[in-house]
């Protein structure tokens, strides 16, 4: 993130320090146990106010005004929400169907809830595997309906819910990657895109993306996942950024009139990010306050880096 060096150089180095950040959190594994529950909710509450406080400062008030400067929605701007409209919920839309796509594989969240399905795996083993003593057949080795090897079985699934759980976390970090590179990209182009705001906002996602690499990585320990297997899957959900922010910087660099559109998408998918997946998770386990509450001091961070480094 230096000055006069090319976007897509600067989007590079940003979204470098953002997947850094995320493995710097994934590494806590190694010093705190997975159980930590209530740790995991307020780190989770303050990634949500981060990205909250990026979205409006660093994407969606630069769209508003490249809309309004551009002539091209009124002569004052009046219909300047048009594109930033559209953007924002091409965005959120296309996180959805991202979910869908993901739930049609058998995965519930995009983020912490995915490092849970795993604990079905680890439970279903050691079931299968008594310690010692006669254990009563389930319904299942009943029926008949066991593969005669189940140890291969168990190995498939496991690498199965390995890999759904990568491409998972990676479709879940695109629009981090993809607004880092945007905002680098839409340097110049008006007031409120500048080299500082995108800085910050490069910022402010590294800064969410410390407790991210944590709440992925402490579910995993928790559910029987070596340190080592947790880190790697814990920092592998920032590996995907710099490739999107590359393409960000590059595409709003080749299209000019389709910036506001493309600050607006990102926002659009961050936003629904933090509202479908990440609060409902901070929320679900009887530590909401400390969430909320976690959620607001993300929220005054990423405002005062704004507004204090802008």
């Amino acid at each position: 993130m230096l000055r006069g060096y090319s976007p897509i150089t600067q989007a590079l180095l940003g979204t470098l320090f953002t997947w850094g950040s995320t493995a710097a959190g994934a590494a806590l594994v190694i010093f705190i146990r997975g159980k930590q529950r209530k740790l995991l909710d307020a780190s989770l509450g303050f990634a949500a106010g981060v990205m909250m406080a990026a979205t409006y400062w660093s994407l969606l008030k630069p769209a508003i005004e490249m809309s309004k400067e551009s002539k091209i929605y009124g002569n004052e701007g009046e219909y300047a929400f048009i594109p930033v409209g559209l953007g924002f919920f091409l965005g959120a839309a296309f996180v959805y169907g991202t979910d869908v796509l993901i739930t049609t594989l058998g995965i519930q969240s995009p983020n912490v809830l995915l490092a849970m399905q795993s604990v079905g795996f680890y439970e279903q083993s050691t079931r299968r595997r008594p310690a010692g003593g006669i254990q009563r057949p389930t319904e299942a080795e009943e029926t008949g309906t066991l593969y005669e090897d189940p140890g291969n079985e168990l190995k498939n699934n496991q690498w199965r819910r390995i890999l759904l759980l990568v491409v998972a976390i990676t479709v879940h970090n695109i629009p981090e990657g993809l607004a880092v590179g945007v905002g680098f990209g839409a340097v110049g182009s008006s007031l409120s895109a500048t080299f500082e705001n995108a800085r910050n906002l490069a910022i402010g996602i590294g800064i969410q993306n410390f407790p991210e690499g944590l709440a992925v990585s402490l579910p995993l320990q928790a559910s029987g996942f070596s340190t080592l297997k947790s880190f790697w899957y814990g920092q592998l959900s920032g590996m995907v950024e710099p490739i999107a922010g590359i393409l960000g910087a590059a595409g709003v660099s080749l299209a000019a009139p389709m910036l506001p559109y493309a600050l607006s998408f990102a926002a659009g998918a961050m936003i629904y990010v933090v509202v479908d997946d990440i609060i409902p998770e901070a929320q679900q386990s009887g530590n909401g306050k400390l969430a909320s509450w976690s959620s607001i001091v993300g929220f005054l961070v990423m405002m005062s880096l704004d507004v204090g480094l802008g």
